[in-house]
């Protein structure tokens, strides 16, 4: 239950409290997870529900002008989500997932958020932006 409150109902409570005084042109970024895409521990049902919870809060704050989109990383070096570091196997295993066969950087997520609040994107609202690598691709 830590879990959901942490990984969800956070960003939930965290986005009602303040939505109502965001201004048009304004973005709601949330960050979900490539482990949203399988659901299979509390942590990724959480990330899962973020998703599908953004795609209402587009809805509803799109005719103000507010976009909202999801944030959804792979595996970010440098990063403590793992608990600590991550054994050769498993680190060379999910970084293989990958296309461009790197880990991500905590930098490749910031550009990602700065793209997301930027003029470039006001068109671009209620999805899940996988920074992953290539490691989980939509069609």
């Amino acid at each position: 239950m830590a879990g959901l409150r942490r990984n969800l109902l956070g960003a939930v409570l965290t986005t009602a409290a303040v939505e109502p005084i965001i201004i048009a042109g304004g973005s709601i970024i949330s960050v979900g997870s490539i482990g949203g895409e399988y659901a299979s521990n509390p942590y990724s049902v959480a990330k899962a529900a973020i998703s599908a919870w953004n795609v209402g809060l587009s809805e509803r704050v799109g005719p103000r002008g507010i976009t909202a989109n999801v944030i959804a990383p792979g595996y970010v070096e440098g990063t403590s989500l793992f608990g600590g570091p991550l054994p050769k196997e498993r680190l060379a295993d999910l970084i293989g997932r990958t296309h461009v066969k790197r880990a991500a950087t905590t930098a490749d997520i910031a550009a990602t958020a700065l793209f997301l609040a930027s003029d470039g994107a006001r068109h671009l609202t209620g999805q899940v932006i996988h920074v992953n690598g290539g490691a989980h691709t939509t069609r």
